[in-house]
């Protein structure tokens, strides 16, 4: 594959996972642990929108940094950066939502608006919006900004067909999972464009993650399955751990060296 990398930039390893079953899991579960976990620092430990927002952006930047100094893609940094921009991005929606009153219609427009601007400023600079070819700085921010707005736009998205459409946290996952098949389908047997698949996929994973860890956490009086956040944030977190643990003995080697040719 040529990649044709921008005069400047720096070359390095890919520093996104192969798309496999692996990382369709991890990634629906780390979605599940933002919207449970945000709940427990925010109601359990009494901790306030506020308060839980300041220390989970201060660990996002942290790991956020050290996921960009990496020449390379690192199992257990990539997804401990994934699981908590997962917890900001539905904070950031909360926050709007409970202490600023912005409707969840118009949460979920604006961040639906700002992710498809930064596909524009991202395939405008780099001719490319796939997640084969992060081998550059500039490119990986452009990936965790798309990455932090599928988050917010998600949790917007899914409280939206929850609790302000009145559908319940089953039908939302149901519905949410559907159109997730859809789409899976329509990229294996009719061919769909790679790219916009796995995006529209991505995307559509947040709410369903977020339905399934609203489903397993509330109470049954809400029509959730009553297993509390502290339950729910435990047994996924124990999950991805598990699952990054085996990716990272058993991972093989699934990135390439970027061709000496085109640093030339």
């Amino acid at each position: 594959m040529n990649i044709q990398l921008s005069e400047g930039t720096k070359q390095m390893l890919n520093k996104v996972p192969e798309v496999t079953l692996w990382f369709w899991l991890i990634k629906i579960m780390a979605t599940t642990v933002g919207e449970t976990a945000a709940d427990f620092l925010n109601f359990n430990l009494h901790l306030g929108l506020g308060g839980t927002s300041g220390i989970m952006a201060a660990l996002l930047a942290v790991f956020l940094l050290m996921q960009l100094r990496a020449r390379k893609y690192v199992p257990w940094l990539y997804w401990t950066a994934v699981v908590l921009i997962s917890i900001v991005g539905t904070l950031i929606t909360d926050n709007l939502v409970d202490n600023f009153g912005v409707a969840l219609q118009t949460t979920t427009i604006f961040f639906g608006t700002a992710l498809l601007v930064t596909f524009v400023a991202w395939y405008a600079c780099e001719k490319t919006l796939s997640i084969h070819s992060i081998v550059t700085t500039r490119r990986e921010l452009f990936y965790w900004a798309a990455i932090l707005f599928t988050f917010a736009l998600g949790t917007a998205a899914g409280d939206l067909a929850a609790e302000g459409l009145n559908l319940g946290y089953l039908n939302s996952a149901l519905i949410f999972g559907s159109l997730i098949g859809v789409t899976t389908v329509a990229y294996y047997l009719f061919n769909a464009n790679a790219i916009a698949a796995f995006w529209i996929a991505y995307i559509l994973t947040r709410p369903l993650g977020a339905s399934c860890g609203d489903l397993l956490s509330q109470p049954v009086v809400n029509g959730g399955l009553g297993l509390g956040t502290v339950g729910t944030t435990a047994l996924f977190l124990v999950a991805i751990a598990a699952m990054v643990a085996y990716l990272t003995i058993n991972r093989k080697k699934s990135v390439e060296l970027i061709p000496d040719q085109i640093l030339e």
